[in-house]
């Protein structure tokens, strides 16, 4: 039985197999062993895997092996260590130690052994946090389950730099635009006509225009902290010091100095936020808020539009 799941982008293949027992005939095992190494080639590289068998591995230390093994290994147990090297798999019982209780898997009056066994690929070891049998919790009268805990690594997304930009509207600045102008001609050689080459007077616009105005640092604007002023900054920035103070040392003087530039952070933050919405208000009650006051009533709707497709 095969199950392919998808955790979080990442492809997780579970195949179960159970193996003739004891007192088959070989034909009969040789076929089910190659019938499932077909099953394990047709899984990507890439995808994670995870095997359930069932046989007496034992307790030898090898290199798709731990060294907490139980008892001896038979034929059966030889096939999944043969298995696991071929498709370069480790058998994962055997990797931690445990209790014999926990590492048993299947007991019947006075005989007690483990029998089952999860694998998975080596190249993923380092995300097989934990493989135990839980006591208690029985499938079968005789048989126990066995639980494999692996940490799943997610990769983060990278999120896209934004393009500087350059500062062309502080050109609503009669200050600015007056610098820019001086600045721009000068950059011309002092005439007042364009020259003809249009790529190359654009050129020496745009570069004026970064030299003068200055261009943004390419990160968007989180719309959450737009009114941010300079106090606001400057706490948070103090506050990821303290935060950092405190992480590094541990000490009731840097525990106490974070909770304080918390608290700053809030006031500061109250303050400027309640600020910043009344200057807006103000600002839409005038005549020349009314641009502002379009363009916000478009942003909701286009907002609720999505929300509506979405």
């Amino acid at each position: 039985m095969s199950l392919k799941l998808e955790i979080e982008g990442v492809m997780f293949s579970v195949v179960s197999g159970y193996a003739p027992q004891v007192g088959c005939e070989l034909e009969e095992k040789e076929k089910f062993w190659l019938d499932f190494d077909e099953v394990m080639q047709s899984i990507p590289r890439s995808e994670r895997v995870g095997a359930d068998f069932n046989g007496h591995v034992g307790a030898n230390d090898e290199e798709v092996m731990g060294r907490f093994g139980i008892q001896e290994r038979n034929a059966e147990g030889q096939m999944v260590v043969d298995f696991a090297k071929r498709m370069e798999m480790a058998v994962m019982n055997t990797f931690f130690q445990k209790r014999q209780e926990h590492r048993v898997t299947y007991k019947s009056g006075g005989r007690s052994t483990q029998v089952d066994c999860i694998l998975c690929r080596r190249c993923n070891l380092k995300e097989i946090s934990d493989c135990k049998v839980v006591v208690g919790e029985s499938v079968a009268r005789q048989h126990r389950m066995v639980v494999c805990r692996m940490t799943l690594v997610m990769r983060k997304m990278k999120r896209a730099k934004a393009e500087q930009r350059t500062k062309w509207w502080k050109l609503k600045k009669e200050e600015c635009c007056m610098t820019f102008r001086k600045e721009l001609r000068q950059a011309l050689g002092g005439q007042e006509v364009l020259p003809n080459d249009w790529t190359t007077t654009a050129n020496v616009i745009r570069e004026t225009g970064r030299s003068v105005h200055g261009v943004s640092s390419g990160r968007k604007v989180d719309n959450e902290t737009w009114w941010w002023n300079e106090e606001v900054k400057e706490c948070v920035r103090r506050k990821r010091l303290a935060k950092k103070k405190w992480d590094t040392k541990r000490t009731e003087e840097s525990r106490q100095e974070y909770r304080e530039m918390q608290h700053k952070v809030r006031v500061e933050v109250a303050k400027a936020k309640q600020g910043a919405y009344d200057d807006l208000y103000a600002r839409l009650d005038s005549k020349e808020g009314e641009t502002d006051l379009y363009r916000l009533a478009r942003q909701i709707e286009m907002r609720r539009t999505c929300s509506t497709l979405g």
